[in-house]
């Protein structure tokens, strides 16, 4: 049985299924990579595996883990994300730290999309921490 990230009727976020391919650009089947995540199966072990799922779960239109994985001090009340908005590819550009072994670490990507049709990309340096035990997505730096 696959589970489905996103639900029907919202907006253009695609079905995932375990044996989908997964969205962040690992070459792993998405049940393997970041839905483990989603699912709360695992947690994401570094910072930049939170940062590809965290891509994903904007791909999937997954507010409830993207609100989860976001640190308290920083975490908005509510989250909606734009039916229009189609995040095509993510690259990781650099990471600084947040390996397993660190309590803070950044990662700078690209994250290329399709708004109403028009191409973009949001280049951004995002921080992460540990909170309780898990990374946590803290707050970013636009870029470009």
């Amino acid at each position: 049985m696959s589970r489905r990230s996103s639900r029907p009727g919202r907006g253009s976020a695609p079905a995932l299924t375990d044996i989908s391919p997964c969205p962040c650009g690992l070459p792993a089947t998405y049940g393997e990579c970041c839905g483990r995540f989603h699912s709360g199966e695992a947690t994401a072990p570094t910072a930049e595996l939170l940062m590809r799922s965290r891509y994903s779960a904007f791909v999937a239109h997954n507010e409830a883990y993207l609100l989860r994985t976001w640190h308290p001090s920083t975490r908005p009340r509510h989250l909606e994300i734009d039916p229009g908005m189609q995040w095509t590819r993510l690259e990781i550009l650099d990471t600084e730290e947040g390996s397993p072994f660190h309590s803070s670490g950044t990662v700078t990507f690209r994250a290329r999309f399709r708004h109403h049709g028009k191409r973009g990309a949001l280049h951004e340096r995002s921080r992460f921490e540990r909170h309780g035990g898990a990374w946590v997505y803290v707050d970013g730096e636009f870029l470009d």
